[in-house]
């Protein structure tokens, strides 16, 4: 049997680890790196997932160039920005940054944008782009006191998480769920499989492997 090639997914998001493993790939290595995710002035969401996704996966091929052990892995990289209209919510770190969010969204339409890197064993970058769409509904003051006071919103794209509490919020969304929650399933497996990542290996032989 051919030996499997090595992935490194280049995220501390354990969301994205999550949903990985969920259609049965496990990355080899975890190697998140540290990139600047402050905007650009005048920069819109769209062009902010796709800048901050490639700069990700540049500073992940440093580190394994630093690896005899990890070089020609295929690398996994991924950034999810939160937009309304042109405004690009913050990855929220303090209350105030996540009440500020909470009120934007509330009762209102906005986009979801992650932005996925592959970086093959040859070195190419193939890139891709997936946008959704969410709806909240109006939030009332009680609301969004608890949800604030139960601190699930920190670190996270626009101040939510749509796998939370925050799902009870949303009244229509469109287009991809594993998107919103900051990998896109669909999308990550076609990226892989179309670049030569056997994703379907372990259905077949999890079974058989445990015996």
């Amino acid at each position: 049997m051919a030996a499997i090639p090595k992935l490194i997914l280049a995220s501390g998001s354990p969301r994205r680890l999550q949903l990985l493993q969920q259609i049965g790939v496990e990355p080899d290595h975890l190697s998140p790196v540290d990139a600047d995710e402050k905007p650009n002035r005048g920069e819109v969401p769209r062009s902010l997932a796709k800048r901050l996704s490639r700069e990700k996966a540049e500073l992940a091929i440093e580190n394994v160039n630093r690896s005899e052990e990890l070089q020609g892995s295929y690398i996994l990289t991924a950034d999810t920005v939160v937009g309304l209209g042109r405004r690009i919510l913050p990855k929220a770190e303090m209350l105030d940054e996540a009440a500020s969010s909470l009120r934007l969204l509330s009762g209102r339409n906005h986009r979801v944008y992650t932005s996925i890197t592959l970086v093959t064993p040859k070195g190419t970058m193939r890139h891709k782009l997936i946008e959704s769409r969410v709806r909240f509904k109006r939030l009332s003051r009680d609301e969004m006191e608890a949800y604030l006071a139960s601190g699930e919103w920190r670190g996270k794209a626009g101040g939510y998480a749509i796998q939370g509490i925050a799902g009870s919020f949303v009244v229509k969304l469109i287009g991809s769920y594993t998107n919103v929650v900051g990998l896109p399933l669909y999308e990550t497996a076609a990226l892989l499989t179309g670049e030569g990542y056997p994703v379907h290996f372990s259905w077949i032989y999890s079974e058989s492997l445990k015996i």
